[in-house]
């Protein structure tokens, strides 16, 4: 039989656990305590309460991490959710009209946005995504302005003052916004601060705001907060998010377009 921790203790062990391995999965809590997925996920809503840990999909991260575990690599991102992204990447590109200037920021869904508009006969692109700039140098008709500012290797992309006092200059008809963490309640997130004050800029400057990714980014947060659900004009994302999820984004005003991953 199971030893019976006390709420104390319980939520004692699982600062302790977090601040080991920086991060905890709700179905291994339960498994150690003994308890259901409410109880969990209950104890883990007071903590982040608190400020003692940060609630993503499937569990916690540690709350003094300076990194998140989805701070990866394009080219590891790349290997994640393709198909979806794929998808996901045709259907936002449907979105854009002829002489529009689009902000695509970075990010592998957002490259997929590029792949899908080399047929227009005239657009303006503004990027911080340096191999985005580089595959839509490919198109003569399509103009390309690229943010400068400091370089971040993971994301083959630009962050800081640089970038978001050249963003001040513009006025945009759409903003594609890659995102690493969305939450209904919490709104985005990315793992990275400097990410996270440059894609406020981009929302700033646009007329409207269409964040792009896969249903997996769903419920689960970052460090670095973007903004509330509310700044955002449209999703495209794929058949994963849920029918609650799905009412909660149309009910505020936000259109929700879903990609059709099974459709070849």
């Amino acid at each position: 039989m199971k030893r019976k921790y006390s709420l104390k203790e319980r939520r004692t062990l699982i600062l302790k656990t977090l601040n080991e391995s920086g991060k905890i999965y709700v179905t291994d809590l339960m498994k150690t305590f003994d308890i259901s997925e409410v109880s969990v996920r209950k104890d883990l809503a007071e903590l982040e309460e608190k400020q003692l840990l940060i609630r993503v999909k499937g569990g916690a991260i540690n709350i003094h991490q300076n990194t998140d575990i989805d701070d990866l690599s394009i080219a590891n991102k790349e290997l994640k959710h393709a198909k979806e992204k794929m998808h996901i990447g045709k259907l936002a590109a449907s979105l854009i009209k002829e002489n529009e200037t689009i902000i695509l920021d970075s990010g592998t869904t957002t490259m997929e946005v590029a792949k899908n508009i080399g047929s227009f006969d005239k657009l303006t692109v503004i990027t911080n995504a340096l191999n985005i700039a580089l595959y839509l140098t490919h198109y003569d008709r399509i103009s390309v302005i690229v943010l400068g500012g400091q370089m971040r290797s993971l994301s083959e992309s630009t962050v800081g003052m640089i970038a978001e006092t050249a963003l001040n200059n513009y006025y945009c008809d759409k903003l594609f916004l890659g995102v690493d963490s969305i939450s209904l309640e919490k709104g985005m997130s990315t793992p990275n601060i400097e990410e996270a004050s440059l894609n406020q800029t981009m929302i700033a400057c646009a007329k409207e705001v269409i964040a792009v990714f896969d249903s997996s980014k769903f419920e689960r947060r970052s460090l670095a907060f973007i903004s509330g659900i509310e700044k955002l004009d449209a999703i495209v994302t794929d058949s994963g998010i849920s029918d609650e999820e799905k009412e909660y984004m149309e009910t505020r005003g936000i259109k929700v377009y879903v990609a059709d991953v099974d459709k070849e």
